[in-house]
């Protein structure tokens, strides 16, 4: 195998560089949540572990001294053997990093965000026409880390990044113990009494949820067509923004993720689903909740098979309308 960690300490700089331009335009609480997060993965910790309070504030305050250091700094090219990538060449590095089981990410997230990442590759398929990359251990990352993402034809999902944000909801579930979408999800996957193997059952489960939603996303892409990214590109408006992805998120589960969880019963995803559907994307598709609460009552799934029919087609025209107003960049010229 070739000397990586030149690669890996290229790509991590990059993360930080990243991190140092943008991790602090997040809120408070998520951003203390990511940066505990980052601790544990720096320092290989179990996921249920709580470092100490001394420890993670002395970490927290030299992570943010090194970023002041980095924040003006451009991202640095990315050594393979005698090649030097630039930042954004994932395809052509990763055409590369096959041979050594590894794959790289790199792209824009939320409000233009650059994501970085290096992790081993556990399976490389091929569905629906497009390549599905499935990374496991990570050996480089930044602080926000997406845990699927679609570039052009290829879905790339990241199980440790999936694993830890699941985590992180049954940490939370079991702090309160409420009931709700949840509460039935995590008894669906036994939980509580199937301990570490129950829970990667979740990861697993959870791991073909979000091919099914990239699945959908290459769908809403061909019938968007490249019209949509330039937009999402152009926008400014934060809210905006968000009602954009809120928009073409629900087509593209509408097209593909809640179909395929109908058709398999896979009710402990489908509970999941919707215990996540929240924000803007419940307040703009209340229909979805209301078909969810009586299939869950009754088990019948007509009801929400006809509201998640009717989405598609909804969804498509309300995205197609947002492309017409997007020039005013604004909030409130995407009002549906």
């Amino acid at each position: 195998m070739r000397e990586l960690h030149p690669l890996i300490e290229a790509v991590q700089r990059n993360c930080n560089i990243a991190d140092a331009q943008h991790a602090r335009e997040a809120t408070l609480c998520t951003y203390l949540l990511q940066m505990r997060e980052l601790f544990r993965w720096e320092h290989e910790l179990a996921l249920a572990a709580q470092p100490r309070r001394e420890e993670l504030s002395h970490w927290l305050t030299e992570r943010e001294t090194m970023w002041n250091d980095l924040e003006d700094d451009r991202y640095g090219l990315l050594p393979l053997g005698t090649r030097r990538y630039e930042a954004f060449e994932a395809h052509a590095l990763n055409r590369e990093l096959a041979a050594d089981g590894l794959v790289y990410g790199a792209g824009y997230g939320r409000f233009h965000r650059p994501h970085f990442f290096l992790a081993e590759l556990e399976r490389d398929e091929q569905r629906d026409g497009m390549r599905v990359l499935v990374a496991g251990c990570e050996f480089a990352r930044d602080l926000a880390a997406a845990p699927a993402a679609l570039q052009g034809e290829t879905i790339c999902v990241r199980r440790d990044a999936l694993r830890r944000w699941l985590w992180e909801k049954v940490e939370f579930w079991q702090t309160r113990k409420g009931e709700g979408a949840l509460q039935r999800a995590l008894e669906a996957w036994d939980l509580e009494a199937g301990g570490e193997a129950a829970f990667e059952h979740m990861v697993e489960a959870e791991t073909e949820t979000m091919i099914l939603h990239e699945l959908g996303e290459a769908r809403a892409a061909s019938i968007l067509g490249c019209a949509w990214e330039e937009m999402l590109g152009a926008l400014t408006d934060r809210r905006a923004e968000l009602l954009a992805r809120a928009v073409r998120d629900h087509l593209a589960d509408c097209l593909s993720t809640l179909p395929a969880l109908l058709e398999r019963d896979a009710r402990a995803s489908i509970h999941f689903y919707f215990s996540q559907l929240d924000g803007m994307r419940r307040e703009l598709f209340p229909a979805l909740a209301a078909a969810y609460g009586e299939w869950r009552d009754s088990g019948a799934a007509e009801g929400l098979l006809q509201t998640i029919g009717a989405g598609a087609a909804h969804w498509e025209r309300a995205a197609r309308e947002l492309l017409a107003a997007s020039p005013r960049n604004d909030a409130g010229a995407f009002s549906l």
